[in-house]
């Protein structure tokens, strides 16, 4: 493997010379990454797209397996490519997934194995009760199975509560009632009993939302049924969700007895349109000059905004490290980021901490720079 230092060490360079009037340290980081900064805090994860699963760039792989010590697939474990047809499973490209965690020792996270969205046609068109069951089992089942000892996690049921505490009305509701949450995350244990299972879904800070998957996670609990963490997803913004609302839902999931990841983990600097409903993807508004901004590169001024929203939430994750298992950012750089496209096609977002050219932003910096003070 070829080593990744000069490439680094030539962009921090550059940029600590087109930033040195700012107050934000971007020195050469050296052989510092963002998984060795924090280790023994929490894991500091990625989610993969499939060029990246597949290595096509060596650069890229070199500096995924540098910064990141934990993987989660973007969007090829979703049933809609894992199991396209009812007595079909196709496991080439997970397979690939799964090998490369393993080849760089990353915590491997399974995405997700019941979600109401990008499910194959076959899924979605069932409506009888006793199909669905048989279907859930087998999908379930034979996934977990496969993954047995190699997935360290999975995202067992994915976003089934609305955003005012009620569930979902997926097929899974409609054909099986309440209870197919419970049966999933009974049929993932009993498939692989040491694997650690998480429900996942976004707008976790909202108090309406956070008490429903409260009582939904309680139900579970009272059934005796193992369910072991709770996936925030971090699909965030510059003023909100506030810092309080974070601390508070961080708190409060994990005053279930559970583990609790930031799963999902974007901070977008371009503004919502009214009406905008969460992290629902199927979302879409109009573009226009005034919702994209920054079409070709964001204003100094910006970055630090940034820098300083991704100071402020990583200063609350080290408050309450013995909380949180993994924080995982939702893509390695800016131009892999979901949200170019939501929820207005075309438009430019700078979400993450690397930029189009894996060059670390100033909020890249300022999230190690915390590290450096609690050692002091």
């Amino acid at each position: 493997m070829k080593s990744t230092q000069p490439f680094l060490l030539f962009i921090s360079a550059v940029f600590a010379l087109s930033s040195c009037n700012n107050k934000i340290n971007t020195q050469s980081t050296g052989s510092t990454s963002l998984k060795n900064a924090y280790n023994g805090d929490f894991y500091i994860g990625t989610a993969l797209d499939i060029n990246q699963i597949e290595e096509k760039d060596p650069k890229v792989t070199n500096f995924i397996a540098k910064e990141f010590n934990a993987i989660t697939a973007e969007n090829i474990m979703k049933s809609m490519f894992v199991h396209p047809e009812k007595d079909k499973f196709d496991f080439e490209t997970s397979d690939k997934f799964v090998a490369f965690g393993k080849k760089h020792k990353m915590f491997i996270h399974g995405h997700t194995l019941i979600w109401h969205s990008q499910l194959p046609k076959w899924l979605s068109e069932i409506n009888d009760s006793a199909e669905m069951n048989a279907a859930l089992e087998n999908h379930i089942t034979t996934i977990v199975k496969k993954y047995k000892g190699q997935v360290d996690s999975w995202d067992v049921v994915n976003e089934a509560v609305n955003d005012d505490g009620t569930l979902r009305q997926s097929v899974f509701l409609k054909t099986l009632g309440e209870d197919f949450i419970a049966k999933s995350f009974q049929l993932a244990a009993a498939a692989d009993p040491k694997v650690e299972l998480y429900y996942n879904d976004y707008s976790m800070t909202n108090p309406a939302k956070r008490s429903g998957v409260i009582r939904m996670v309680k139900k579970i609990q009272e059934k005796g049924i193992k369910i072991d963490g709770i996936g925030m997803q971090g699909h965030w913004h510059l003023n909100r969700p506030t810092i309080e609302e974070i601390e508070k839902s961080i708190i409060e999931y994990s005053n279930l007895g559970v583990k609790v990841s930031i799963t999902e983990l974007d901070v977008s600097v371009l503004p919502s349109p009214y009406g905008l409903q969460g992290a629902e993807v199927s979302q879409r508004f109009e573009n226009n000059e005034k919702m994209n901004p920054y079409p070709k590169t964001l204003p100094d001024s910006m970055q630090v905004k940034l820098a300083q929203r991704y100071n402020d939430i990583f200063k609350l994750f080290l408050k309450h490290k013995d909380k949180i298992s993994r924080v995982t950012f939702w893509g390695v750089n800016d131009t892999q980021s979901w949200l170019n496209d939501f929820p207005i096609k075309g438009r430019t977002d700078y979400p993450l901490l690397f930029d189009a050219n894996l060059q670390p932003k100033k909020a890249y910096y300022q999230v190690l720079s915390l590290k450096e003070k609690d050692k002091k």
